[in-house]
C-alpha cells in the first residue's frame, strides 16, 4: 500500500483539479463576452431600460414550461421574492430542512415568519417526511423543500402532505438547475421554484436568480412586483405594497444566457463525472452515497457522501485531512452543525434586541432553537464529506479522486 501524503508519500493527485471560482472548472467564454458587450455599447445596463434580464426570463419559463419566470439579484433573493409572492406574514410558521444554506432561512425572518426546523435523511441531506409532517402546526403557511447537492427530494410526496394541510410549496432549487423528477423539472412541482446564479452554480452570473410560478396572480400578487418594490412598470411611481428592489441587472443576464443554451451538455458532463465517483467510492467499505433512482436525474451541483464511522480506525476529520492531502478539495460536511444551532438563531439575534419575529405579539407559538434536535442531521454532519463540483471534470478526473479516497480509507479501514 502506498504512503499516504499527510505521512510523507507522494499525492494521489499531482495536478490541479477543475475548480468551481475560476475558468479552470466554469464554462464561461466567447458568446458570453459578445453579450457583456453587447450591453455595455447599448449603455442599457438596467432591467428596467435593457432587453436581457427580459431575454432571460422568457427563455427560462419556456425551459420550464410555465407561464411566469422573475430574474432577480441571487438565490435569497429568489426565496425571499417567492414568500413575499406567497403573502408569508408575521408569526407564519414556514417549515425548512435544517441543513441548507442560510439565505434559505434568512428569506423566512426578512418576512417576519418563524423557521421550523425539519430533520433530514443522513446521506442525501434532504427533507424527512415523515418529520416534515409531524411537525406542521395550526401556525404552518409554507414549507421549502430543498433539493441537496442537484438530487431531488421526494418532491411529489412532500407536494401531497403540504396541500392537504394547506400549505403552500416554494422549491428551493438554487443546487439542482433542471433535475427532473418522474420527468417533470423541480421547481415546476409545486407551487413555486427558486434558482440561484451564485458563482458555483450550474448556470453562475456571479450573482443571480431566478423565481417561477404558473398562474401568476394565485396569491393575489403579481411575481414580477414582489422583488420591484411593489411597482406596476406601467404606471407612473405607483407602489402596491412592501417590496424589496431585487433586480438582476442586463450584464448578469447576459453572462446567464448562453449558459442556458448549452445546459444540457453542461449536465450531462456533471452526470457523467459524478456518476463514475459514486460507481468507485461504491466499491469501498464504509461509503455511503445517495442512491439516485430511476424516477429522478441528479445534476450534482456538488458531491457529498458520508461513511460509517464504525469502519474506520479514525474520525472523520482525520479521514477528510488524509483526503485532503492526496490533492482534492473536500471539506467535513456541507454545513458544520445544523442551522439551528447557528448562535444568532439560538440567542435570537434579530430585529435589533427585540427577538422580532422569534419572539413577537404576532406569534403564538415558541421558537426556542436552544431545544431543537434533528438527530439525523445531527448525524449527517458529523459523517458526512462534501466536495466541490463542476462542468470541467471528466470521468478520468473521476477515477483519480476514487483512488485517492480509496487509498486512504483503505489504510484506514478496520
Amino acid at each position: 500500500m502506498s504512503t499516504l501524503a499527510i505521512h510523507g508519500g507522494s499525492p494521489a493527485i499531482n495536478y490541479q483539479l477543475p475548480d468551481w471560482n475560476d475558468i479552470t472548472g466554469r464554462d464561461i467564454g466567447e458568446e458570453e463576452k459578445k453579450l457583456v458587450l453587447e450591453v455595455l455599447d447599448s449603455g442599457r445596463l438596467g432591467m428596467v431600460c435593457g432587453v436581457k434580464v427580459k431575454e432571460l426570463q422568457k427563455m427560462w419559463a419556456e425551459k420550464c414550461g410555465v407561464d411566469t419566470a422573475v430574474a432577480v439579484s441571487n438565490g435569497t433573493a429568489s426565496l425571499h421574492t417567492a414568500l413575499i409572492y406567497a403573502c408569508i406574514g408575521a408569526g407564519d410558521e414556514v417549515l425548512v430542512p435544517c441543513i441548507t444554506d442560510m439565505g434559505t432561512v434568512i428569506a423566512i425572518l426578512l418576512q417576519n415568519g418563524v423557521p421550523v426546523f425539519v430533520d433530514v435523511d443522513p446521506v442525501t441531506q434532504n427533507m424527512d417526511l415523515a418529520d416534515f409532517e409531524r411537525k406542521i402546526t395550526k401556525r404552518s403557511k409554507a414549507v421549502i423543500p430543498v433539493h441537496m447537492f442537484g438530487l431531488p427530494c421526494e418532491i411529489e410526496e412532500v407536494v401531497d402532505v403540504a396541500h392537504r394541510h394547506g400549505l403552500i410549496v416554494v422549491e428551493d432549487c438554487c443546487q439542482a438547475h433542471f433535475a427532473t423528477y418522474k420527468g417533470k423539472y423541480v421547481g415546476t412541482i409545486g407551487d413555486i421554484g427558486c434558482f440561484s446564479f451564485q458563482q458555483t452554480k450550474h448556470i453562475t452570473a456571479g450573482e443571480g436568480g431566478m423565481v417561477i410560478t404558473n398562474g401568476d396572480k394565485k396569491y393575489s400578487r403579481e411575481l414580477q412586483l414582489c422583488g420591484d418594490k411593489g411597482w406596476p412598470r406601467n404606471k407612473y411611481r405607483e407602489h402596491y405594497f412592501l417590496a424589496p428592489n431585487y433586480h438582476m441587472t442586463d450584464l448578469q443576464a447576459a453572462v446567464a444566457i448562453p449558459q442556458l443554451a448549452r445546459i444540457e451538455k453542461n449536465l450531462e458532463a456533471r452526470r457523467v463525472s459524478g456518476e463514475t465517483l459514486t460507481n468507485c467510492l461504491n466499491e469501498i467499505d464504509g461509503v455511503l452515497t445517495a442512491k439516485v433512482s430511476k424516477e429522478k436525474t441528479h445534476t450534482y451541483f456538488a458531491y457529498q457522501f458520508a461513511i460509517d464511522p464504525d469502519k474506520f480506525t479514525t474520525d472523520r476529520d482525520t479521514l477528510v485531512k488524509a483526503i485532503k492531502a492526496e490533492g482534492l478539495d473536500i471539506i467535513p460536511s456541507y454545513l458544520p452543525k445544523p442551522l439551528y444551532r447557528y448562535d444568532f438563531l439560538q440567542k435570537t439575534v434579530m430585529y435589533n434586541s427585540t427577538g422580532c419575529p422569534l419572539k413577537c405579539g404576532y406569534y403564538e407559538g415558541k421558537a426556542d432553537y436552544t431545544k431543537v434536535n434533528c438527530p439525523k442531521a445531527e448525524y449527517a454532519c458529523k459523517v458526512g464529506m462534501f466536495m466541490q463540483w463542476n462542468e470541467k471534470l471528466t470521468a478520468e478526473h473521476s477515477k483519480d479522486m476514487g483512488n485517492a479516497i480509496k487509498k486512504v480509507l483503505e489504510y484506514y479501514h478496520i
